[in-house]
């Protein structure tokens, strides 16, 4: 696991059962504001998913994601 996916998934896993913010997972996990437009926490997810099953990180759509513990 790449060490950037490994920061997402504990910071998915810090927040189980809450939604977390797109926003919030970019500024913690990479350590800066991107782009609104960026799609970075997507393709880390999608990752993520590939790795875990696609029902652990739930999509909350135009919001952010819920991991499910």
């Amino acid at each position: 696991m790449a060490e950037r996916e490994f920061l997402l998934l504990q910071e998915l896993m810090r927040e189980a059962g809450r939604m977390v913010r797109r926003q919030a997972l970019r500024e913690r996990v990479w350590g800066c504001r991107f782009d609104p437009g960026s799609n970075v926490v997507d393709v880390y997810v999608r990752r993520l998913r590939a790795k875990l099953g696609a029902d652990i990180i739930e999509t909350i759509r135009g919001e952010g994601y819920l991991f499910r513990a």
